[in-house]
């Protein structure tokens, strides 16, 4: 797709619905240096890479953006402090250079410091936990010096303190007051499925081919050579060849379904740990920085998120399908009882807000226990010109994509020059810092509300005024989307510029309903499938439909969560319908 000269970097990286076709009559016609399997972190990274590097890329993605584990996180870009009492000395270094990158200049607007507490049971663990957190401090500075500018690799994180039992209870007041003190330290934050869609966008507006609901199907050959990918249109049912010179499968934990695709596996062996985290309101717990605590099967957080908490993260085998993992009733009521254990008071089950689960895609160990698997990343070639990566964590998704990439690069010819995304912002991130300074001149000019500037800003960052503008055409769009702390005009730059085509991909990814509401999201559901098919051209049969299939999956989760076991819980949840018509016998990408 030709973009005009004169287009700014959010125009040419406009996912819309037009976009969308152009860009499917493009998988079919053109032959690109490099497709990208996968919409996730890795696989957006991946084509924003390869897209940087002046390679013409497509990105496919059988759902959505962010639609697996890229959206299921905890939320964080760090450095993995308990990484560093495993000795993995390498990984820390790496995620902490990359933590200072976004947080600093790659997206600011995205990722912003967050405080921890890690509570203390005595002398032993202040000496032991002091040290390390001193270690990871340091570490951190070494890469902030190591980077063009004082600081600017830490990201403006500040240094840890040491706190007494009084600091560390008036900066937690619900904290187990048994305790003996606690050291405070920073780390960062991320709206994961943001980031997704804005390293999409990004990608998009260098020239790749983005296009979800694009199932990659089967592998294309001639002369018994890869020469690309068959990918289905899951929205028409229409089947095309993409040409490929390299293809990179950058699927997690369908990349297993993918090498059955293959006529020999490819000796990635990735194993699926479930991740679940529950969202409670604000005003469930009373303190200004997270908690971090070491539990017998994982490690527990708490933590601040916007006007909620996350309680997370469980950390078991997944042995059953990678599409829907479900949360059940024990895994509730686990991190219920460790957080109750660290609070030292109950949290009652009728205050969680949301409930989500995700799968990290590990590389199998020798070990079975899924906690002590490596979080460190592979790149597998089973054949020339096709790479598959897997393993790695949300923080280090820029590292995992130059490799996937370099490897590419390397049979594509010498001539490709190297990665330079440490070095590209993302769309939003340009000038950031100058739009938050002069937020309240900005809401003055706009007519509104200073703090609905803070929150377009923390969300779409120097993009933010075409949202405003929105809004000065159609005022109605100013109005809150049912009561929620999101506006109506988000639902309708989602479906205009975001690249969303679903109901769910609004409601699940775009904003956050589904997990940060009691109702799931569900009241808010009309008026979003009103808002949005007005742009992606849904008749009034279409936008009942899309409620429907919303208000099904909500019921189907509630009830996987209040099964006893994986098995149950995921026969619950696979009651739902999927409005994505994904090739059933291998849904893949």
């Amino acid at each position: 797709m030709r973009t005009p000269a004169s287009w700014t970097r959010s125009q040419a990286g406009r996912l819309s619905p037009e976009r969308r076709r152009a860009d499917l009559e493009r998988l079919g016609r053109d032959e690109f240096d490099v497709v990208v399997v996968g919409g996730g972190a890795t696989g957006a990274g991946a084509a924003l890479d390869a897209a940087s590097r002046g390679l013409k890329t497509a990105l496919v993605e059988a759902r959505d953006l962010a639609s697996g584990t890229s959206s299921r996180s905890s939320k964080l870009v760090h450095g993995g402090l308990r990484y560093l009492e495993q000795l993995e000395l390498g990984l820390v270094h790496e995620a902490l250079t990359e933590r200072g990158l976004l947080a600093g200049s790659l997206a600011p607007h995205l990722v912003r410091p967050v405080p921890f507490l890690l509570p203390l049971k005595g002398m032993w663990e202040r000496a032991y936990y002091g040290a390390g957190v001193a270690a990871y401090d340091v570490l951190a500075t070494a890469m902030s010096l190591g980077s063009s500018g004082a600081g600017r690799g830490r990201g403006g994180l500040p240094w840890h303190r040491h706190l007494s039992r009084a600091g560390a209870l008036r900066a937690f007041p619900d904290l187990d007051p048994r305790i003996r003190g606690a050291i405070r330290y920073y780390d960062a934050q991320v709206d994961d499925a943001r980031l997704v869609v804005a390293l999409a966008r990004t990608a998009a507006s260098l020239g790749a081919a983005v296009v979800t609901s694009a199932q990659a199907v089967g592998f294309a050959r001639e002369g018994g050579r890869l020469s690309g990918v068959e990918v289905l249109d899951v929205e028409s049912g229409t089947r095309r060849t993409v040409k490929a010179r390299t293809v990179v499968c950058a699927a997690g934990v369908w990349s297993d379904e993918l090498a059955r695709l293959l006529p020999e596996r490819t000796g990635m062996a990735v194993k699926a740990s479930k991740g679940v985290h529950l969202v409670l309101p604000g005003a469930a717990i009373r303190g200004s920085a997270g908690i971090i605590s070491r539990t017998k099967w994982s490690v527990l957080f708490i933590i601040p998120w916007d006007r909620h908490w996350l309680i997370g993260t469980t950390d078991t085998e997944w042995a059953l399908g990678p599409a829907h993992p479900a949360a059940s009733a024990s895994d509730v009521a686990y991190l219920l009882q460790q957080a109750g254990d660290v609070l030292g008071r109950r949290i009652d089950v009728s205050q969680v807000e949301g409930v989500y689960a995700g799968l990290r895609p590990l590389l199998r160990g020798e070990t079975e226990e899924t906690s002590k698997l490596s979080r460190e990343h592979a790149v597998v070639q089973p054949e020339p010109g096709l790479y598959f990566i897997a393993g790695g964590k949300l923080t280090t998704y820029r590292i995992m994509a130059k490799d996937a990439i370099d490897a590419a690069a390397a049979h594509l010819g010498p001539d490709v020059p190297a990665s330079g995304t440490h070095l590209l912002p993302l769309l939003g991130a340009d000038g950031y810092a100058v739009y938050w300074d002069n937020r309240a001149r900005i809401a003055k000019r706009a007519k509104t509300s200073v703090a609905t500037v803070e929150h377009l800003l923390r969300r779409y960052g120097c993009l933010a005024p075409q949202l405003l503008a929105m809004i000065a055409e159609q005022p109605q769009l100013a109005r809150p989307l049912a009561d929620s702390e999101y506006l109506r005009a988000e639902v309708v730059y989602a479906a205009r510029y975001e690249g969303a085509l679903h109901l769910d991909d609004l409601l699940t990814r775009r904003l956050r309903l589904s997990i940060e509401s009691f109702d799931r999201g569900t009241r808010a559901a009309m008026d979003a499938a009103g808002l949005a098919g007005a742009v992606l051209g849904w008749e009034d049969p279409r936008r009942a439909l899309e409620v429907e299939t919303y208000l099904h999956r909500v019921d189907a989760e509630r009830r996987s969560q209040q099964q006893p076991d994986d098995d149950a819980a995921e026969t619950a949840r696979l009651a739902a319908v999927e409005l994505r018509r994904l090739a059933r016998a291998r849904p893949i990408g």
